[in-house]
């Protein structure tokens, strides 16, 4: 198996995709930050079923960091990420260096509204912009018509989906399922920085979550769920819960009793690295 081109600017990238256009075909492009796992290879494996080509991109992008050293500590395995690429015969790897996106001069923010001001956005202030901008840019840069995104980041796929439909961007974006490890624990590249003790603890995130969820199918209030788990999390090692809320799924407007599609989504601080989980309710 070898591991697929990797194309580093925007003139190599154009000069492969304008062929494909030419003959009709549709292009998949799978946007990560790297150190990518089974999740993001589901993702690949989609885009791979529904596209007759496909892009996955590599970019560490500073603009959805507000924390500096929380950039600096974010894992880079380029080389092992193109290994683990090699099954899936993708027709390219697309890993631009900064000046790539963000050439001098650059001056440009994509921001969506509303989606944002909640969850991720409140405590992480300029994420979303960062993720908005970036992605349009991918999109363009890549010429894809479909993109493909995990469901365990839900929040962005819904900032993702407003975004590409209010600029009339012609690509449709795909939601997947969240992929997990055998006990629980939604896969992301930041469990690699977890202690082998935290590891063990990470998953009960995901088991006061489903908690939660069965409480809550049986008519109890979400308050008491919600205070009661928040405090199991502090007694088991987590050393903060930033939010821990029940949200409608279309609108992400907050709710006490899912009273119609929902999801729960948490996010909660474990030995100095932040994970972030949510579930259907």
């Amino acid at each position: 198996m070898t591991p697929p081109p990797i194309l580093r600017t925007l003139p190599d990238l154009r000069a492969l995709t304008r062929g494909w256009h030419r003959q009709g075909e549709t292009i998949g492009v799978v946007p990560t930050m790297g150190a990518l796992h089974d999740g993001h290879l589901s993702l690949v494996e989609a885009a791979k079923a529904r596209c007759d080509r496909v892009i996955v991109t590599i970019f560490v992008n500073p603009k959805q960091f507000n924390n500096p050293d929380d950039l600096a500590r974010y894992p880079r395995t380029e080389e092992d990420d193109a290994a683990k690429l090699a099954r899936f015969s993708i027709d390219a790897l697309y890993a631009p260096g900064a000046e790539q996106i963000y050439p001098d001069g650059f001056a440009t923010t994509v921001s969506v509204s509303g989606l944002t001001d909640v969850m991720e956005g409140a405590h992480r202030p300029g994420h979303f912009d960062g993720v908005a901008t970036v992605c349009t840019k991918l999109f363009t840069q890549t010429s894809a018509t479909d993109a493909f995104f995990g469901d365990k980041d839900f929040q962005q796929l819904q900032v993702v989906t407003r975004l590409a439909r209010d600029l009339d961007l012609p690509i449709t974006i795909h939601g997947c399922p969240t992929i997990r490890d055998i006990d629980g624990l939604a896969l992301s590249s930041r469990n690699l920085l977890l202690s082998d003790r935290a590891r063990t603890i990470a998953p009960r995130l995901f088991e006061e979550m489903e908690g939660i969820a069965e409480g809550l199918a049986k008519g109890q209030a979400f308050e008491e769920l919600q205070r009661a788990a928040i405090a199991r999390l502090e007694r088991a090692g987590f050393t903060g819960v930033d939010y821990l809320d029940l949200r409608a799924a279309d609108d992400l407007s907050q709710l006490d009793t899912p009273t119609r599609p929902a999801r729960l989504f948490a996010a909660a601080w474990l030995a100095g690295v932040r994970l972030i989980d949510n579930i259907a309710v």
